[in-house]
């Protein structure tokens, strides 16, 4: 035991030397080091000081400082993980074991450095374990930190209260704004149920991911049961959707209308919300299903933008010019769908009745024939007549 105390004490009195000859093969050996601030190649420095200095204590009584490779990091600011990666720590310890391997020989009497050398692997791999742990608590913290961030830009969309500092913000959260598929910085919002297998960690995870793997930005929050996913950087969402469905709950998926930015994700955040809360009246809608698809059923569930959209968009253009196409397939529908008996109550060709129905679908992108969009069309026109009683008038 004497003989160990007696070597301990020589070997504290090389850990000056020790340091420095460590610093200088720092400086040598990785490229990166010499480009940190002078305040981060301290802070490594009092580091690499202090896991030696912790190495002498541990080497006099391993069983009394056996927690001690875990304490070297305290000495370090927790702004430390995100300066230097795993990686280059590894390489800061690899090249601190190895310069006190060589430098110890000049050191110390050719007795302590056999011994000295199998202390120092058994104490490499206790350090290699508490830079392993450091990083991962500091990657759990990011990682709770990052969640709660991403549910308050979620939030701040669904609410309209983005501003730029929601971009830098999204930025911070690897959102890139104009990556993806297009190289197009438009947005949409989608929304749906959330699932009960997972936890919001792990469905944000796996759908940024898997929006990732198709070409998209993704932000994503789950709020009550509800998911919300953000979607950047592709002017084709649903193909994108059709991708993350397995990550929603039962039910519909309501992707709102792309908009020019994240800034103006209000306007698809307010459709899809809409859309979802109104898509129980369309069984049959396809799963993901546009909002704009849902039209007629948020028009008919108090959605004042849906009104007014199907007025504008679908009812005034028909009032333009003689009205004779409002009048065609206001006769069409009302009577059932009969081409013939339209031609008979407004005694004209059924040819033309056709034709002024293709002029309809042309103008309106509604397909007079088509059961669905008869149905959109039916609910445009009397929405239309109700808000916008004077022909080529916009309501607003």
């Amino acid at each position: 035991m004497t003989r160990h105390l007696a070597r301990a004490e020589r070997l504290q009195g090389a850990t000056g030397a020790l340091a420095t000859a460590a610093m200088a093969a720092m400086e040598e050996k990785l490229p990166w080091f010499g480009e940190l601030s002078a305040q981060d190649r301290s802070w490594i420095g009092l580091v690499a000081q202090s896991g030696i200095s912790a190495f002498v204590e541990w080497f006099r009584d391993p069983e009394a400082h056996s927690s001690m490779p875990t304490r070297i990091f305290g000495s370090a600011p927790r702004e430390f993980t995100r300066v230097i990666s795993l990686h280059q720590t590894v390489d800061l310890v690899r090249t601190t074991i190895e310069t006190i391997e060589t430098t110890i020989g000049t050191l110390l009497p050719p007795d302590d450095v056999p011994i000295v050398h199998e202390a120092i692997q058994r104490y490499a791999r206790e350090v290699a374990f508490a830079a392993a742990t450091v990083y991962a608590q500091a990657a759990e913290m990011r990682g709770a930190w990052d969640a709660r961030l991403e549910a308050l830009l979620v939030d701040s969309v669904i609410r309209g209260e983005a501003d730029e500092s929601v971009r830098s913000r999204a930025s911070a959260l690897g959102w890139t704004g104009a990556a993806g598929t297009t190289g197009s910085a438009e947005v949409a919002v989608v929304v749906g149920r959330a699932g009960d297998t997972e936890t919001t960690s792990n469905v944000a995870d796996m759908v940024r991911q898997a929006a990732r793997e198709a070409g998209a930005d993704a932000l994503c929050a789950i709020q009550g049961d509800r998911l919300v996913v953000v979607l950047g950087g592709t002017s084709k969402p649903v193909e994108i959707v059709q991708k993350l469905a397995q990550w929603f709950g039962p039910g519909p998926i309501v992707v709102g209308p792309v908009v020019k930015d994240l800034m103006s994700a209000v306007t698809s955040a307010r459709a899809a919300v809409a859309g979802l809360r109104a898509a129980a009246a369309w069984p049959a809608a396809p799963r993901p299903v546009q909002a704009d698809e849902l039209l007629p059923e948020r028009s008919l569930s108090g959605d004042g933008h849906a009104r007014r959209q199907l007025a504008n968009e679908v009812y005034g253009p028909l009032t333009v010019g003689d009205g004779v196409l409002l009048d065609t397939v206001s006769a069409y529908l009302d009577s059932g769908g009969s081409i013939e008996a339209t031609a008979r109550a407004m005694f004209i060709h059924a040819n033309t009745v056709r034709y002024r129905l293709k002029r309809v679908a042309d103008i309106t992108a509604y397909n007079p024939l088509d059961p669905r969009d008869a149905f959109t069309l039916r609910v445009a026109l009397t929405l239309g007549r109700l808000l916008n009683p004077e022909p080529g008038t916009t309501v607003l």
